[in-house]
């Protein structure tokens, strides 16, 4: 049997960097990119290629990048010393543990999710520190792939899973409307730290 690690240096083998374009990245990140520091530590989990990381960097942040995939680092690694992107990108099987408290001004998710990670993440962040987080749901309006689901959202779970953060931007469209438009099969999430906040 296949193991993870090998299934991602498998899909990203053939795979070629460019980050010129701004959409490369998750939407909710390229959208709302008036809302990031000017400046600061910023990670991005389970960065694959890195087009999060790429896009972070060339807004002035200094960037953390994991993955499981060897082979998404070493060229997210090469691309970013030949671009002189401020990004140091290494292989991370990543659990709780292994993500730093109170070290980023920034963190972004985008097409992953570990329920087991939300404390983590939410620990890493500094006071006002920003989390962007898009990642796929159960309800669809096609029959897209992950179909796991372990890795799918139910109907406001980020929400719940991120209930401490200050709430800046949700958006879950599901099967209201036309389907064919507007954001389908994913949530948005951007919730901010306030250290003051009470539940």
């Amino acid at each position: 049997m296949i193991s993870t690690d090998q299934h991602w240096d498998t899909l990203y083998s053939n795979a070629t960097i460019n980050d010129s374009d701004p959409l490369n990245c998750a939407e909710i990140l390229s959208e709302n990119a008036f809302l990031l520091p000017p400046k600061g530590k910023a990670f991005d989990l389970a960065c694959g290629m890195g087009a999060n990381a790429m896009f972070l960097a060339r807004h002035g942040l200094a960037v953390t990048a994991v993955d499981i995939s060897k082979v998404a680092i070493d060229k997210l690694s090469v691309y970013a010393s030949s671009n002189a992107l401020d990004i140091n990108a290494y292989v991370q099987n990543i659990d709780p543990k292994s993500i730093p408290k109170c070290a980023f001004d920034v963190i972004v998710v985008s097409r992953f999710l570990d329920r087991r990670l939300s404390d983590a993440i939410i620990d890493a962040l500094k006071p006002d520190g920003l989390l962007f987080y898009q990642t796929f749901t159960k309800e669809k309006t096609t029959p897209t792939s992950p179909n796991n689901p372990d890795y799918l959202l139910n109907r406001n779970e980020l929400l719940t899973l991120f209930s401490s953060l200050q709430v800046i931007l949700y958006r879950e469209n599901g099967l209201v409307g036309l389907p064919s438009s507007g954001l389908r099969n994913q949530a948005q999430f951007i919730g901010q730290k306030n250290i003051n906040k009470t539940s």
